[in-house]
């Protein structure tokens, strides 16, 4: 649709460069892929040894520290409502030195609503609300723009070897719950978790959850009451879905092992994850790097399989208040191609969810895993999908500057389709830019970001205002500092 509106999309566009030239603010690191380490803090740090003493240990501790700034906006279709958010917070983590091999650390982070707009007031025609604006704050309160703080680790851990155990609140980064860091703070869990590496090759990293604090939240909550709290779609028959605050579920057992071969040029995960009452998910995943010459060019190939069963009765007994059908099943495949040619890599990554039923994963517990995601969109409750995507991404200056461009192509089912298409989403095809810097001398722990993304319809807009409002035919602008300290 042409209009005023949509080409303002374009010195919008301009604008923000411009803004992202006079403050140079870029950063050298891309999307964190999983399973790697979180690394939300990323300030000072030093080599532990064990002191020997509880004094000592609290006398030589680490503290580190995080600001972060981040202005956001979302451009819909012109008859349609357009939001905007600019929030900012910090916090400090503080972690001790070893006695005995225990560690104990404790992190938390306040954020402010600098300047939005109305985030509590629904769109008109379409009857929702703020889609990504309000995930820089707090879903369950619009109007909250001050008292968000949140308490996100409190552990305990020990560790000997090459092996760990932590107890109590923490970061985690893992195929199904992870930090998904795209708003301002990530998801956090509480559990006891284990990682050991004691294996020549291997990993293994696993544990029991019972809790949990979904990013865009300031309360944590047990593994079924946290569901839903992002948006439940349709039912299966096309009803609403009722499942929020009615799902049973009380605890959630993961298992990964990460084993690799010939110089880590094969490096297969497996992982297992049950969710009590709700479902299994079991998940194969192999990347291979194929050495092309003895120039550094390489070759990258890399598989994913997902199947996952429903357990239990879905979350309760009552039908409209299950979480998951009846004989639930779901077959994910994904797919990698790639070069890797000096400071350029490219990509060409596809994916297909069977008909057999819909992939479902809690929204609130992390993002998609699959090879074909991008920034700003999911796949999560839907089959009969096909996704294509391709990637590029460039480094300049010792990996301190980033290029990333991402476009893909998702043909999902028919939006009347409720049985394969949770969200009544229709096709469409996305567009992603990612520019990011590390500062250096003076300005050491500055980093910035620059996202923009796009997605339209493939078929024709859709005629009702549901169906297009924050899903298709929406730009979104994204401006990010952060300090680390």
């Amino acid at each position: 649709m042409n209009s005023p509106k949509m080409s303002n999309r374009y010195w919008k566009i301009f604008l923000l460069a411009l803004i992202f030239v006079l403050t140079n603010p870029r950063s050298y690191a891309q999307h964190q892929e999983v399973p790697e380490k979180p690394k939300m803090w990323k300030g000072k740090s030093t080599k532990f040894y064990d002191t020997g003493a509880i004094s000592k240990a609290f006398q030589y501790g680490v503290m580190q520290g995080h600001f972060r700034f981040f202005s956001m906006f979302t451009d819909n279709q012109v008859e349609l409502s357009d939001y905007y958010a600019l929030a900012g917070g910090g916090g400090i983590r503080y972690e001790t030195a070893p006695y005995h091999g225990l560690q104990f650390a404790v992190s938390g982070f306040y954020i402010f609503n600098l300047a939005s707009s109305d985030l509590g007031i629904p769109d008109s025609l379409s009857g929702s609300r703020s889609r990504y604006e309000l995930g820089l704050f707090d879903l369950e309160d619009p109007e909250n723009k001050k008292d968000l703080d949140r308490l996100e680790e409190f552990y305990l851990k020990y560790t000997k070897s090459k092996s760990s155990i932590t107890l109590g609140r923490q970061l985690i980064n893992t195929p199904f719950i992870n930090l998904q860091d795209g708003r301002m703070r990530p998801t956090g869990v509480e559990g006891a978790w284990l990682v050991s590496e004691d294996i020549k090759n291997t990993k293994l990293e696993g544990g029991l959850l019972w809790a949990i604090s979904p990013r865009s939240t300031v309360r944590w909550y047990y593994m079924g009451e946290s569901i839903g709290l992002y948006g439940a779609g349709l039912d299966i028959d096309g009803s609403p879905s009722l499942y929020p605050g009615h799902t049973e579920s009380h605890y959630v057992a993961t298992l990964g092992v990460h084993r690799s071969f010939l110089n880590e040029k094969i490096k297969a995960h497996v992982w297992d994850f049950y969710v009590d009452n709700l479902f299994n998910s079991a998940m194969f995943q192999a990347d291979v790097t194929i050495p092309l010459n003895n120039k550094g060019h390489e070759a990258l190939f890399g598989v994913q399989a997902i199947s996952q069963v429903g357990v239990g009765n879905g979350g309760n007994d009552t039908t409209g208040y299950k979480y998951v059908p009846d004989n639930h099943q779901s077959q994910v495949y994904s797919a990698r191609l790639g070069i890797k040619k000096d400071a350029n890599r490219w990509y060409l990554n596809y994916t297909h969810i069977t008909d057999q039923g819909r992939y479902l994963m809690p929204r609130e517990w992390g993002r998609d895993p699959f090879y074909t995601f991008m920034p700003r969109e999911r796949n999560e409750g839907l089959g009969g999908v096909n996704a294509f995507t391709t990637k590029y991404t460039h480094h300049w200056t010792k990996n301190r500057v980033s290029l990333t461009t991402m476009a893909g192509y998702f043909d999902l089912p028919e939006v009347s389709n409720t049985h394969l298409n949770k969200y009544a989403f229709p096709s469409y095809a996305q567009f992603n830019i990612d520019v990011r810097y590390q500062f250096t001398g003076i300005l050491s722990g500055l980093e910035g970001q620059l996202l923009f993304a796009h997605k339209m319809p493939v078929n024709g807009n859709p005629e009702k205002p549901n169906l297009i409002f924050n899903k298709v035919d929406v730009s979104n602008y994204n401006l990010v500092l952060n300090y680390h300290f």
